[in-house]
């Protein structure tokens, strides 16, 4: 039997709008410019730059929440209705434009001096491609020109041949008829191996460094031994095991540590770091100075250009709601599609420009938060670290910490000490025999410079570690330790013995 009933719940939905404005705020400066671009040529209502008599559209007020803004963007959204019935646009209240910052002195970095224009990325030469210009000097036959392709065609990132070589001989005999051994790609795969970078294609880490020492001279100091420890000794090598390493070997400290060396100076990803300047280079969302005692924050909008809604399409926007007010036939043959048209495009232009400027001010809120609380990190450097979490800031600008969370991520911020991610300023604290709150940061940072003083023959254990912090006021566990360490990628004292001689 079927029952019927009806059920009255509340319900939090975002909008489109709202859920533009927060995919805004999410993005770094490189990807909003591109995203700026993409919606320039998706609406046609949208231009660059400003008229004469217009400014910078900036939101009265800021946005105090995702779940306030949630209920101001469903409001806006059913203004439509409104318009269809009386079709007036304000215009000045739409395209109104003050510039409301708060805070500390803060702007938009709109600079667009020669030196800081995107440079073109110049032309460059693949891994693969550079292999193969150099397989005509190896003289290969058509099957093994073929097998070499392949070869080259399966390198992975790193430089290594991870694929396994019964794969490629199944491939060349499925695609290409051509009947062949492992033996046959093992002879092909042992000629580029000595290509430039040596050691590119290995099968692991062992064969890349022995192919690297096998074409060194005989007479470097310490390859034969270095050659013995890899093909004889690789665990004990792997984890340190010096003892037993000289024992199978036969040889004494001076040896051990010649041969050791000789396998530290060798290249184990010898396809790694394929990357140009432009490529790795880091742009910053902010930039902080300290100046004449107060802060001066910018946003970045270097490359992002200014926005307006096209002037002529809103006076022809204008004209027809005017006309079908008046109902006056429409001239020049526009229709109702047209004019929904238009409609659509002018709401979508304004909607992407106010949340534009809603990401500017709420980024800006959240940047000037965390200078108010590493004020003397700003001022004086590492080392001046406070314990923060999001929260934090969450309670300084009103607004959710989801937003916080959002402005943070992947965000980075050029300050008088170097470019750090805004997520470095986060940390929890602890607390100090004094009764001081010192960031968890700060604490790895000591940890780290006493590793990087210990005794290299007898390296500190973690709990030795854990004393020493508490000699310094640290009431800090071993576990801790461990886990700071850990994060540090730091290896523990065992991997980190080294060979000295008297």
């Amino acid at each position: 039997m079927l029952n019927l009933r009806q059920q009255l719940k509340l319900q939090q939905k975002l909008s489109p709008q709202q859920i533009q404005y927060i995919k805004l705020l999410q993005l770094p400066t490189l990807a909003l410019e591109q995203r700026i671009k993409t919606e320039l040529e998706s609406n046609p209502l949208l231009e660059e730059g400003l008229e004469e008599e217009e400014e910078v559209v900036t939101p009265d007020e800021p946005v105090q929440n995702d779940v306030q803004e949630a209920e101001q963007a469903q409001a806006e959204a059913e203004q439509p209705e409104k318009i269809d019935k009386e079709e007036e646009y304000d215009w000045d209240e739409l395209l109104d434009n003050s510039d409301d910052l708060y805070g500390y002195k803060a702007r938009v970095d709109n600079s667009d001096e020669e030196d800081r224009r995107e440079l073109p990325m110049p032309a460059r030469v693949s891994m693969a491609e550079h292999l193969r210009e150099q397989l005509a000097f190896l003289s290969l036959d058509t099957l093994e020109a073929l097998i070499a392709d392949q070869i080259i065609g399966s390198i992975d990132e790193d430089g290594y041949l991870r694929r396994p070589l019964e794969s490629i001989v199944d491939d060349i005999m499925f695609n290409h008829g051509e009947m062949l051994t492992e033996e046959d790609v093992e002879r092909v795969l042992g000629r580029i191996q000595r290509l430039e970078p040596v050691g590119i294609a290995a099968r692991d880490l062992r064969e890349c460094l022995l192919v690297q020492l096998s074409v060194m001279p005989e007479d470097v100091d310490g390859r034969d031994i270095a050659i013995g420890i890899l093909e004889k000794a690789y665990k004990a090598f792997t984890m340190k095991h010096f003892a037993q390493i000289k024992k199978k070997l036969g040889i004494d400290d001076r040896g051990l540590k010649a041969g050791f060396d000789l396998i530290q100076r060798l290249d184990p990803k010898p396809g790694e770091g394929e990357f140009t300047a432009q490529q790795n280079y880091i742009t910053p969302d902010f930039t902080v100075r300290f100046d004449e005692g107060d802060f001066i924050i910018m946003l970045n909008g270097r490359n992002a250009p200014q926005l307006r809604v096209s002037r002529q399409y809103r006076t022809m926007l204008e004209q027809l709601s005017a006309e079908k007010k008046r109902k006056q036939k429409p001239k020049n043959g526009v229709n109702e599609e047209t004019r929904q048209f238009l409609k659509n495009k002018f709401e979508s232009a304004r909607w992407f420009i106010n949340s534009i400027n809603q990401r500017r001010h709420t980024m800006l809120k959240v940047m000037e938060a965390i200078v108010e609380l590493q004020e003397d990190f700003f001022k004086y450097g590492e080392g001046h670290l406070r314990p923060m979490i999001l929260k934090d800031v969450a309670d300084i600008i009103l607004m959710d910490i989801s937003t916080v969370s959002r402005v943070v991520n992947g965000k980075y911020v050029q300050s008088d000490f170097g470019v750090y991610e805004l997520k470095y300023f986060f940390s929890e604290g602890l607390t100090t025999e004094s009764g001081e709150d010192v960031s968890n940061k700060e604490v790895k940072a000591i940890i780290e410079s006493i590793i990087e003083k210990e005794d290299k023959t007898k390296p500190l254990s973690d709990q030795k570690i854990a004393q020493m912090l508490e000699g310094q006021g640290f009431q800090i566990a071993r576990r801790t330790v461990t886990k700071y360490r850990e994060q540090l990628n730091i290896p523990v004292a065992r991997l980190r013995k080294e060979i000295v001689l008297n």
